[in-house]
């Protein structure tokens, strides 16, 4: 922007001539010229009209639980991560440790990618089980002395 005004052969006389410069300059980046780094060569004000855009919503039965985290692992390799008011432990191996990681959550379904690679290291699905240890084989019962 700062060459394209420099460039120009008359140059604003004030800070409002210079505004309006800037004004006409901004609208035509988001509005008019194509970018190549967009999708079909779109502006940036297409692109943006496209994407979905949050709103107030009294229905929320199709609601998910979408989030992208950005932790680093712990010296044995292992994350944390809460959900649903619960604090789950993830290990993702200590070959891993300290390293940065992006986690993708949506909804249970859970994938752990390395911050740097984008390599995905581990993809899990959260099972919610009880509290407490599992059943294991029932105890034997001792004869009643009586």
């Amino acid at each position: 922007m700062k060459k394209g005004l420099a460039a120009q052969p008359d140059q604003p006389a004030t800070l409002d001539q210079l505004q309006a410069r800037i004004d006409t300059f901004v609208d035509t980046y988001n509005h008019t010229w194509p970018h190549r780094s967009l999708p079909h060569r779109a502006t940036p004000a297409t692109a943006y009209q496209a994407r979905p855009k949050a709103g107030p919503s009294s229905d929320r039965s199709t609601d998910t639980h979408h989030r992208v985290l950005h932790d680093i692992a712990d010296p044995a390799g292992k994350l944390t991560l809460r959900r649903a008011g619960r604090l789950h432990h993830i290990s993702i191996g200590t070959e891993h440790a300290r390293t940065p990681v992006l986690k993708l959550v949506d909804d249970l379904h859970i994938r752990i990618v390395n911050a740097a690679t984008g390599e995905l290291l581990r993809e899990l699905t959260l099972d919610y089980q009880p509290l407490g240890r599992p059943p294991g084989p029932p105890k034997k019962q001792k004869p009643d002395p009586s």
